[in-house]
């Protein structure tokens, strides 16, 4: 999952960015509203982390502009204010509340919680055919045998799996598993999908991740 955080307190934006990638988060940052606006205008983030009060435009203000511009990913608002007439100013626009200080496993499940209703996810275990994946076990099965992934390797088929019936291109897939800073060879993800080829498909007929030449790649049971 990749979540843009927008927090101008450079402690704080370092000790949740820290948390969030311990967690297994891909984190971008921006300091600033302005830089935050551009960011999400311009990239796919699962959830945004917005922090009320930055400067030179405020998170309430990032994440109107957003809607305005029909960007409706989930917004998460981080606020030491807590009167109730600004939690329900903050709702009115965001799609969750959080007050400082907050315990840092309370923001991951609430980031977690946004993004299953964002994708409609009502099941903890994605399925496609007979693979199954549980994203809080980490676990993956085809046809009941253990396959043993690693992290960016699991990360690449949780994406392909709520993405199913779905081409993802190149682009998409480096801008969910990726962070902004991150150096990309333009060999690596077609490496990372071999790879998962050989574990997923390889010892079965029906082979379930199928490349589109020029678009991109689907994980489908058909």
């Amino acid at each position: 999952m990749k979540v843009l955080l927008i927090e101008d307190d450079e402690k704080i934006a370092k000790n949740i960015k820290e948390y969030l990638k311990k967690e297994g988060f891909r984190v971008d940052l921006a300091k600033d509203g302005e830089e935050g606006f551009y960011l999400a205008q311009n990239n796919n983030y699962d959830v945004l982390v917005v922090d009320w009060m930055l400067p030179k435009m405020s998170g309430i203000d990032v994440i109107k502009k957003l809607r305005e511009k029909d960007i409706f990913t989930p917004a998460l608002i981080l606020t030491a204010k807590s009167d109730i007439e600004d939690k329900v100013e903050g709702l009115n626009v965001a799609d969750d509340y959080l007050t400082k200080p907050f315990d840092f496993e309370e923001l991951v499940a609430r980031i977690k919680a946004l993004f299953r209703r964002s994708k409609n996810i009502k099941e903890n275990v994605l399925k496609v055919g007979d693979l199954e994946l549980n994203p809080d076990t980490k676990e993956v099965r085809r046809a009941g045998k253990n396959i043993e992934l690693t992290a960016k390797q699991f990360e690449l088929l949780k994406y392909l799996m709520i993405n199913k019936g779905k081409i993802v291109s190149e682009d998409m897939i480096a801008q969910n598993l990726w962070e902004m800073d991150e150096e990309i060879n333009s060999n690596v993800i077609n490496v990372y999908i071999s790879h998962l080829r050989k574990k997923i498909d390889k010892d079965f007929d029906k082979k379930l991740i199928k490349t589109f030449r020029g678009m991109g790649f689907k994980i489908s049971d058909e």
